[in-house]
């Protein structure tokens, strides 16, 4: 229920706050709106206002628009033609078309302008022992390295390091990390991938090694993948590990070390479960890691807050320097997604990286129950995005529409009606595809995982 709530909140703000531009820009512009509707197809709500435009909530949430008076559409009396969408000028058009996308960069840039100014959870940039065989392993970072700094910008959270290490890692420049070690000393060691893998797709930071530090962990379960072998087996969360494959676990590193050894082999384990005793067997499934195969039975480890209190902190900023902080966190993201749309275009970067509703809800659920400020990033990451994309010079988009004036603009004449008819067919077709990969990639995540 929470994320299905979280969900559809998402969709009804950016789908408003998108339509309010078009809509606001309109009404400067002269245009009469006939209807402002939040979702499509069968109106289920609506309400007529003073100045004769329907807002309406239609039956399907996943989008809105924005219906102005335009004679390509339906006939326009006489006395309302000042009124009409096609009878404005080219820049009118264009600044109606454009407002949509540029509303949802507005609002990112509140979102984060208020989430600076309030306060921001961040967890400290302090590294973990990294695993054998990485580039952090072999370039000596040990567990207690507090990172300052990734290719020369600053780090001052661990979501630093996540960004910085995506950002630097999708454009192949090896990270030339600053770290201050245990001993105050500082470091720079430089890490580089030969190759962008599976891995690299699915957890950027551990495929460099880069793992956040967590103080010594008892061998207690926490989360659970609900299909995964210790889910099957059994298992639940608050199990303590008292023996397995023969020997006593000390810390929760022991048990990590046995089920990767044993990928497909089926491990004898006691637990303590509400101060019983229970035997159970679980067999660990072979998964491919660095090109070695190890075993996995879908399960985290049991962590105490109170264990982590040191390493969370809060960063706030004065009222210019938040609104700075949220253009250019605005501008980086929208960059890098425009960076990531054309590698996948050119075969650059898997296409398993499109998201569509199912992880978008999945997300905004997740989100939604860490807390406020992480729902609140959250909203502004997707408003970004939703930006970008209707921004493409694909046909059916605002950026398709924006194409067509710019062509308007260069010859002369606006578009024919036949080429605007071949370009909504090509539209539909790139969009269509698109939406095909995104929940197909959907279903591999919430199935296969």
């Amino acid at each position: 229920m929470t994320t299905l709530l979280a969900f559809l909140f998402t969709l009804a703000v950016l789908i408003v706050f998108h339509e309010l531009g078009h809509y606001y820009i309109a009404r400067r512009a002269g245009v009469r709106v006939l209807r402002f509707s939040v979702g499509f197809g069968k109106v289920i709500a609506r309400r007529v206002d003073r100045h004769g435009t329907e807002w309406a909530l239609s039956a399907i949430p996943l989008g809105g628009y924005v219906k102005m008076l335009d004679e390509r559409e339906a006939p326009v009396p006489a006395d309302q033609l000042d009124q009409a969408f096609n009878r404005k000028s080219l820049g009118a058009r264009a600044a109606i078309v454009a407002a949509g996308p540029l509303a949802n960069f507005l609002l990112a840039i509140l979102l984060f302008w208020g989430l600076f100014l309030t306060g921001v959870p961040i967890l400290k940039p302090v590294l973990g022992e990294p695993p054998e065989g990485t580039p952090a392993a072999q370039a000596g970072i040990q567990a207690g390295d507090r990172v300052l700094s990734i290719n020369g910008e600053t780090v001052e959270s661990w979501q630093d390091v996540h960004w910085l290490t995506l950002r630097h890692g999708i454009a192949g420049t090896p990270l030339r990390l600053e770290i201050q070690n245990a001993r105050g000393h500082l470091v720079t060691p430089t890490l580089t991938l030969a190759q962008r893998d599976e891995e690299f797709e699915r957890n950027p930071l551990r495929a460099y090694g880069l793992v956040r530090y967590l103080p010594p962990l008892e061998p207690v379960l926490g989360d659970l993948t609900p299909t995964g072998a210790a889910s099957r087996a059994g298992l639940h969360r608050g199990d303590r590990i008292l023996v397995i494959d023969g020997i006593q676990p000390e810390r929760w590193e022991d048990v990590v070390k046995i089920v990767q050894a044993a990928p497909g082999r089926p491990l004898d384990i006691a637990i303590e479960r509400e101060g019983v005793r229970l035997s159970m067997r679980v067999t660990p499934e072979a998964a491919r890691e660095r090109g070695q195969e190890i075993g996995r039975i879908g399960a985290a480890p049991h962590i105490d807050p109170t264990l982590l209190e040191d390493l969370h902190d809060v960063a706030r900023y004065g009222v210019f320097d938040s609104a700075h902080r949220a253009l250019a966190r605005t501008w980086e993201l929208s960059v890098f997604s425009l960076e990531m749309l054309g590698r996948m275009v050119l075969g650059q970067a898997s296409l398993k990286n499109l998201s569509g509703p199912i992880t978008i809800a999945d997300y905004a659920g997740q989100s939604a129950q860490i807390g406020l400020a992480a729902f609140v990033a959250f909203l502004a990451l997707v408003s970004v995005s939703l930006g970008v994309i209707n921004l493409l010079p694909v046909p059916l988009l605002d950026g398709g529409h924006l194409l067509y004036y710019l062509a308007e603009f260069l010859t002369g004449r606006p578009v024919s009606e036949r080429a605007q008819i071949i370009g909504q067919k090509i539209g539909i077709f790139l969009l269509g595809l698109l939406m095909f990969f995104a929940i197909y990639n959907d279903l591999q995540r919430l199935f296969v995982g």
